[in-house]
């Protein structure tokens, strides 16, 4: 496997900036991210990769990476794969994975809106409900755009704003702290006309598709907001937030329990994700 040769970018950083990636980074390190990669949305990444037809020996670089769902099952076709995350603790969870199974790939800890990569570095660029949570939102699919070469294919998969994750994060702002400046929600990410928009003329051929992912693992809503609450970085800092006003934590409750009720229909849940492939000009 190759070694490709980093980068450091020369960007702006202020130092709430650099104390919100922080945060974000330890976010997403609370709870158990990997048990939500192992047991609900593992199958993205594979979905991704497929859609891609990632072949042998193309280069490619896997955004905000987590645990590798995406970048592994790169690195099985053959790919020369790269995988970077903000948070090492997913990395490492991948890391391991991927050494069990006899994968060879790297990884690397880096921020989705300054990558340490030089410009045309990749064949393919890819981001499996990651890219969409870096907060800036354009320079996020700046830095997309500017690493793969031209011809070379990007490509995103995120929660839509209408899905079951959208409803989500819409049922917990009210209970949460208001977003830093600048910063855009990820569901965002999962609608066409705001990818169009961040990608703009830099690419050519997007297609875009809404597909739901079928989730079987729980059986009421209470089952599923105990899941979050428990495992997944985003609820768990609405909690933590909340602190000690058990009113509020006693609604935030209901409210959760009753959209996992909602999304419900004989055992079943379906959660809507938009995947989006353009081609670099």
């Amino acid at each position: 496997m190759s070694s490709f040769t980093t980068h450091t970018r020369t960007v702006t950083a202020t130092e709430e900036d650099r104390a919100l990636k922080a945060k974000h980074a330890a976010m997403w390190a609370s709870g158990d991210y990997p048990a939500v990669a192992d047991q609900v949305v593992g199958d993205l990444g594979r979905i991704l990769v497929e859609a891609l037809d990632i072949q042998p020996g193309q280069r490619v670089l896997d955004v905000a990476a987590g645990t590798g769902t995406s970048a592994i099952p790169a690195a099985r076709r053959g790919a020369d794969v790269v995988a970077t995350d903000l948070t090492p603790e997913l990395l490492e969870v991948g890391r391991r994975t991927a050494d069990a199974a006899g994968v060879e790939l790297e990884w690397q800890t880096a921020d989705a809106e300054a990558l340490p990569f030089a410009d045309a570095t990749f064949d393919v660029v890819m981001s499996s409900i990651g890219v969409m949570f870096a907060p800036h939102h354009q320079l996020a699919a700046d830095e997309l755009t500017r690493v793969v070469r031209t011809g070379g294919v990007i490509g995103v998969l995120s929660w839509t704003p209408a899905g079951a994750i959208g409803q989500l994060f819409a049922t917990m702002k009210p209970y949460a702290p208001p977003p830093p400046p600048g910063a855009s929600p990820a569901p965002l990410w999962g609608s066409v006309d705001h990818v169009r928009d961040l990608f703009g003329d830099r690419v050519e051929d997007m297609a875009a598709h809404q597909q739901t992912l079928r989730v079987d693992a729980f059986s009421t809503g209470a089952e599923l907001r105990d899941f979050f609450k428990a495992n997944y970085g985003p609820t768990i800092a609405v909690f933590r937030f909340l602190g000690e006003d058990a009113e509020k934590v006693a609604a935030l409750d209901a409210d959760l329990a009753a959209l996992g009720d909602r999304l419900l229909e004989d055992g079943v849940m379906q959660w809507e994700f938009l995947l989006v492939t353009a081609t670099r000009r």
